[in-house]
């Protein structure tokens, strides 16, 4: 298997693809802000709000929990018998982050089921772009350092064990229709 094909077609474009689709979200929920500004909230609102709450409540966070309970222990064993450091300072600021992530969420979650169900048309635009921010700053370190790394420190092996378990823990929420 190629190693730089890893990435692109293997299971770390697994977690790549489910960084694409959160930025893609952060987008609309930028988009969310700029319609509740012009129309209020209305139906485009709302339906709007209903995609955001289910990319953040289900598949964003998933990818967390993904990468924590698979993707940095693979990483991570990956380096045994060498100096691992780097890798648990990198994997454990990446895990701060995901808290930090889900924190922020929380506060806006509030604002945008309320959208959703036409009960307000409040959104904190502040806390949009910080929110945005921090998620852009957060999947740029992932995919210039952490991915990368273990495209290149992944045995095939490791790479079918990630697979494996990502398909395994999707397939019940694919038939669920969640993600």
């Amino acid at each position: 298997m190629d190693r730089l094909s890893t990435v692109s077609d293997g299971p770390l474009a697994i977690i790549s693809d489910g960084h694409a689709h959160t930025l893609h979200q952060c987008t609309a929920v930028r988009r969310l802000v700029l319609l509740l500004c012009e129309h209020g909230c209305d139906a485009e609102a709302q339906r709007l709000g209903l995609q955001i709450l289910r990319h953040f409540d289900s598949a964003a966070f998933q990818n967390h929990a993904e990468e924590e309970e698979f993707l940095f222990p693979t990483l991570l064993e990956s380096m045994a018998g060498s100096d691992a450091v780097c890798l648990r300072e990198m994997t454990s600021g990446l895990t701060q982050q995901h808290r930090l992530l889900e924190h922020m969420w929380a506060g806006l979650r509030m604002q945008v089921s309320a959208i959703a169900t036409a009960q307000s048309a409040a959104l904190d635009a502040s806390a949009v772009e910080a929110f945005i921010e921090a998620n852009q700053q957060h999947i740029e370190r992932e995919a210039s350092e952490m991915l990368p790394m273990a495209s290149r420190l992944f045995t095939d092996n490791e790479l079918a064990y990630l697979r494996h378990a990502l398909d395994g823990r999707r397939q019940p929420a694919m038939q669920a229709g969640v993600c």
